[in-house]
């Protein structure tokens, strides 16, 4: 046998309405089987993609969470700690939304916050609706109205949404409501309360209302698009900012370097927590090692319930100077707007 191998296309003599009629009547070998997903769907059925944007910490991955019914994206009081566009599937009877948690949209002072803004505003122009979300019990900035007029260009219908109604008071979101209505015409608008559960059901029916019709896209068992490696890196992440203060959680970045499944009901993982000073390494350490300990047990906790097995995690602090300045170091973390 020859050790050359040659392209063959086996369609490369058909025509284009050739190959579409074969997708259309299923016969597309690799077509993932969308005309029987197709078919499943009732009369009316609604699907396609929602992006929720907005300003760093106004609620977007806890309204996220709070749709898909458990955690799949990390949350904590510190802003930008969403970094990564995360697709999340949420199915009902009549609708299937794709729902996409971007970073926060804020005024980059680092090669890396210049990277989520590009992430964050990439989704305006590829999506279905748009879902803005404003902080009922933080008052409305230059920042919003920065966001607001990007928003505003975008073609998508658009939706406002006032988070945090738990935080604030009637009055105050009267005023955050039309304060928000002099930024953006809306074509709809709602108040939620994710850590509440107030309104939730609510806000899914009214983003599905400006979908199109369509099939369901995903298979109703699909939760996200994530990598498992990724999920690792983010519930490791997520539990150094929640014990970190100032500087340290902006220079952190985490990865995955391990995992294994040696027994159907174990993994063994491995992630590697990365910041820019020996300083800020002996913090996340900690005293004896407490800090770190304590980091892994908690995220040891998350990984267990999402993978429903034992978790064996193994963690290690490594110094690498300046990485939210490196494009490169940023690519590598899985961080840069056009890797995603």
């Amino acid at each position: 046998m020859s050790d050359t191998m040659t392209d063959f296309d086996p369609f490369a003599d058909l025509s284009d309405d050739e190959l579409d009629a074969m997708i259309e009547a299923g016969e597309f070998p690799g077509a993932m089987d969308a005309p029987a997903l197709c078919a499943d769907v009732p009369e009316g059925f609604r699907s396609g993609f929602v992006a929720l944007v907005g300003r760093p910490n106004a609620g977007k991955s806890t309204l996220l969470n709070a749709c898909y019914g458990e955690k799949v994206a990390i949350t904590s009081p510190v802003a930008q700690t969403t970094r990564r566009r995360l697709r999340a599937v949420v199915n009902r009877e009549d609708c299937q939304l794709v729902i996409v948690d971007t970073p926060g949209i804020h005024k980059p002072k680092d090669g890396l916050g210049s990277e989520l803004n590009k992430s964050a505003l990439g989704e305006l122009s590829d999506v279905d609706v748009i879902a803005f979300v404003i902080d009922a019990s933080a008052p409305i900035g230059r920042g919003d109205a920065w966001v607001a007029e990007r928003v505003a260009a975008a073609k998508a219908p658009k939706v406002l949404v006032l988070t945090k109604a738990d935080l604030a008071s009637p009055d105050e979101m009267l005023k955050q409501l039309e304060a928000a209505r002099a930024l953006v015409e809306f074509d709809d608008e709602i108040v939620v309360s994710s850590t509440e559960g107030f309104n939730i059901e609510a806000f899914v029916n009214v983003v599905a209302a400006y979908l199109p019709q369509g099939p369901r896209w995903f298979p109703e068992g699909m939760g996200t698009d994530e990598a498992d490696e990724v999920m690792v890196a983010e519930f490791v992440r997520e539990k150094v900012l929640r014990h970190t203060r100032e500087e340290i959680p902006h220079a952190v970045g985490v990865m995955c370097d391990e995992f294994e499944r040696p027994k159907r009901d174990l993994l063994r993982l491995h992630a590697t927590v990365y910041v820019e000073r020996e300083g800020q390494k002996g913090i996340i350490v900690g005293k004896g090692g407490e800090m770190i300990k304590r980091i892994g047990v908690e995220a040891r906790r998350d990984l267990e319930r999402m993978f429903g097995c034992r978790v064996f995690l193994g963690l290690d602090v490594k110094v690498k100077p300046h990485w939210r300045e490196d494009a490169r170091e940023i690519r590598r973390f899985g961080y840069a707007a056009d890797d995603e």
